[in-house]
């Protein structure tokens, strides 16, 4: 993974004239290609003034997680915990909602807009523990980015 190339493929894609939902396709369908052990890459959003997130969008199969309330897996602890959240093996995880059997460890980290947790990036791999502090730099800028649309 070359972090710098990476970086600079989400800023010209950021700051294209294509509306925030290509935008953020485009941004799935990058780094899913990318990072060989990204293998779902999606985008959650909270939904109006509910307690929970809708799945916007996405790079990999279908979920049926369309909906997650606030505090149901990772996604929903990452609403209410404002925190990045890795999970090296989801196996090991009481509270985790499972996209499928292949999924072996998750990556979520906020999106903030004036200090709000307004969505996040949601990333699944098939490998067990994949995820390093790069991957946290690389999605926190993704997300800061991501950030400047709203």
């Amino acid at each position: 993974m070359n972090i710098s190339e990476l970086k600079e493929s989400i800023t010209t894609l950021t700051e294209s004239n294509n509306t925030v939902s290509k935008k953020l396709q485009l941004i799935c369908d990058l780094l899913k290609q990318e990072i060989e052990y990204y293998d779902w890459v999606g985008f959650y959003f909270k939904n109006g003034d509910k307690q929970e997130l809708r799945l916007a969008e996405f790079a990999g199969e279908p979920t049926e997680h369309i909906i997650i309330p606030f505090g149901k897996g990772i996604c929903g602890q990452v609403a209410l915990s404002n925190q990045n959240f890795v999970v090296p093996d989801v196996e090991a995880q009481d509270n985790y909602i499972s996209c499928g059997f292949k999924v072996k460890s998750e990556i979520v980290i906020p999106i903030f807009v004036n200090n709000e947790n307004i969505g996040q990036i949601d990333i699944d791999s098939h490998t067990v523990n994949p995820f390093s502090e790069n991957d946290e730099l690389l999605l926190e800028f993704v997300c800061e980015k991501v950030a400047k649309l709203f």
